[in-house]
């Protein structure tokens, strides 16, 4: 069943009102009809289930079926500190990413980087960045869209990491499985967790030093060298098994 992302002042107590792209993309291109249904999600926590009542020029009139308490969300707010891939490594690790549960995304300009971006073209990046969130939270059936933001230095990330419960940091030159099923055994449900992930070249031995003295917890993967569009997803991977709710 189709999901579509709405905001409260869109929520009546009978009816929700449809706007915007949504309207062309239930209208053109999914072909909608009159009492068809379809999810609504409020992005606080509320999923509406809607069937159309009404099909106008520019809005989408849904009447509400019933409501309920969202329970897709993972308890903990894990996010994710990306650094720079090239091409378009980067379109995949937001879409794969946001399956994975992931609350939010920084990409990094870190010491190995081989992408430059400037503003320009960095928020034209974002924007597209954010429209595949959008979209990998529709496909999954996401109580909320995680942003992603405009890239940022590795220093201004460390800054960012230190209101998070849990720093980790793969690092390949890491050893000892061990201890990294040691640390992330202590990761509890509601407990938030930042993920270091490097680019293509990895992190320098410089800023793993940094992250260590901004308490970020250094951990292995395995004894493969993964690449860097493989390494977040496995650790998210991992902490979606981990922390994931019964219910």
């Amino acid at each position: 069943m189709h999901c579509f992302f709405v905001s409260k002042e869109q929520i009546e107590e009978e009816f929700i009102h449809i706007w915007g792209e949504d309207v062309n993309h239930i209208k053109n291109v999914l072909r909608m009809k009159s009492g068809e249904e379809f999810i609504v999600s409020d992005q606080e926590g509320m999923e509406y289930r809607c069937f159309i009542s009404q099909i106008k020029e520019t809005e989408i009139l849904a009447e509400i079926k019933w409501k309920m308490p969202q329970m897709v969300e993972l308890p903990s707010k894990i996010a994710l500190f990306q650094g720079l891939p090239k091409a378009d490594k980067m379109e995949l690790i937001i879409q794969k990413g946001v399956e994975l549960g992931v609350h939010s995304l920084f990409p990094v300009i870190t010491k190995r980087a081989v992408v430059k971006l400037d503003e320009k073209k960095a928020q034209k990046k974002v924007e597209r960045w954010n429209e595949i969130a959008k979209s990998g939270a529709k496909q999954s059936k996401r109580g909320i869209v995680p942003k992603v933001a405009m890239p940022l230095s590795f220093k201004k990330a460390l800054e960012m990491a230190r209101d998070f419960d849990f720093i980790l940091i793969p690092y390949e030159l890491e050893e000892g499985m061990k201890k990294t099923r040691e640390i992330l055994s202590k990761i509890s449900p509601g407990q938030s967790v930042a993920v270091f992930i490097g680019p293509e070249g990895g992190f320098s031995k410089e800023e793993v030093k940094e992250a260590k003295e901004a308490g970020a917890l250094p951990i292995t993967l395995g004894k493969r060298i993964l690449r860097t569009e493989t390494a977040g997803l496995t650790i998210l991977s991992i902490l979606m098994y981990h922390l994931e709710r019964d219910d």
